[in-house]
């Protein structure tokens, strides 16, 4: 694995986990037929978070890496509850190396290349990669913050805020996507198409809700919170089912994006889409509004993704104990791959071989959130 300092970050990270003290979910695992592999799924996202520091595509200038939606995002929000499920004392190398190189780029600034540029991809993309990688920024440094805050306003390291600001200046401020961050868009969903500037919003709406300190009240912010979320109350109608449970999940953690009728009618709606055996399908969620590239037909499986992610909202906004969101709990817990530690998902845009290094990352998605889901019933 490429070689990064060791950063304020992985030292504070490292000090505050010598405390955890939870039992290992492997031993559990051992314990009860059907339960999930805590080690296993851990290994996994370490495993995948070590070949993206090294694949080349993802390596950029100054010896740092690309902030990914579908690998390091989930790996960044899922692997410190792992930690704590398995009392590890310390971050992981890759979660150190990840962290490292986040702060490096956030230091940088604009002196720091993004992965696509206008030269090589077209017109517009070094502005839509410099914003999706900003709320990725901010979204991993608060999650870490948070995960270490004791309610200090100081407990928002300066990197994270320093990431925030370059996340508000990049936002829309006027017109029809006022509010928003214009977003990298290759029409490969769901991250990196059109209908992906709304998930980055509602990103964004977590990345503030997480951040210790109060900063959600900081009182600089508010114009910038007022078209947020007008942006996603606005636009909401018009988006497909992935991006409305985005919605509901940020929606438990930043006041005034839903109301609770319309939590309930949006649940309602998920549940009609549940499959048979308990899991959700990415299909259903976006069917209508994405193309198959190769014409090759869409998957039909239920997966981790779909199936992680809807739980995981369902879960946030008190609806965890509904049928749906337990026999969906149920799919997730008969349904990793043990062997490997993931959970499986698929590319709606393409067939890729699901044992490739690019084959393998919507399960990297699919592993993070069905992670997530589980933790948050615990």
């Amino acid at each position: 694995m490429r070689s990064f300092a060791l950063g304020i970050y992985a030292l504070l990270f490292a000090c505050s986990c010598a405390a955890a003290t939870h039992p290992a979910a492997s031993d559990a695992s051992a314990a009860k037929p059907g339960a999930w592999d805590a080690a296993a799924a851990a290994k996994y996202l370490d495993s995948r978070q070590e070949w993206w520091q090294e694949w080349p595509h993802a390596q950029k200038d100054h010896g740092t890496m690309c902030v990914s939606c579908h690998t390091q995002v989930p790996y960044a929000l899922a692997r410190p509850l792992l930690r704590k499920n398995l009392g590890e004392q310390a971050v992981s190398d890759p979660e150190r190396a990840m962290l490292d190189s986040i702060v490096k780029r956030v230091n940088l600034g604009a002196e720091a290349t993004t992965f696509y540029t206008d030269a090589e991809h077209g017109p517009g993309k070094t502005k839509e990669a410099r914003n999706a990688e900003a709320v990725n920024n901010a979204l991993i440094l608060a999650s870490y913050d948070a995960a270490n805050a004791a309610g200090d306003p100081a407990d928002l390291k300066p990197a994270t805020a320093k990431a925030f600001a370059a996340m508000w200046a990049l936002q829309e401020q006027t017109g029809p996507k006022a509010g928003a961050w214009i977003w990298q868009n290759f029409h490969f969903s769901p991250w990196e198409a059109p209908e992906s500037e709304y998930e980055g919003a509602a990103m964004a709406a977590i990345a503030v809700a997480t951040a210790p300190g109060h900063y959600a009240d900081d009182a600089k912010i508010q114009p910038n919170l007022t078209l947020l979320r007008d942006y996603l109350k606005r636009e909401e109608p018009d988006q497909p089912l992935i991006n409305k449970i985005t919605l509901l999940w940020a929606s438990a953690k930043m006041p005034g994006l839903m109301t609770e009728p319309e939590k309930k009618a949006l649940a309602s709606e998920l549940y009609a889409k549940q499959r048979d055996d308990g899991g959700w399908c990415l299909t259903d969620l976006g069917q209508g509004t994405w193309k198959r590239h190769d014409r090759t037909p869409f998957p039909t499986a239920s997966d981790g993704y779909a199936t992680g992610i809807t739980v995981l909202a369902l879960e946030e906004n008190g609806f965890g104990k509904s049928p749906e969101a337990k026999r969906g709990i149920a799919w997730i817990l008969a349904n990793q791959d043990k062997a490997q530690g993931l959970w499986p998902a698929s590319s709606v845009n393409v067939k890729r071989d699901p044992n490739s290094d690019v084959g393998k990352f919507m399960s990297d998605a699919a592993t993070g959130y069905s992670v997530l889901a589980l933790e948050r019933s615990r």
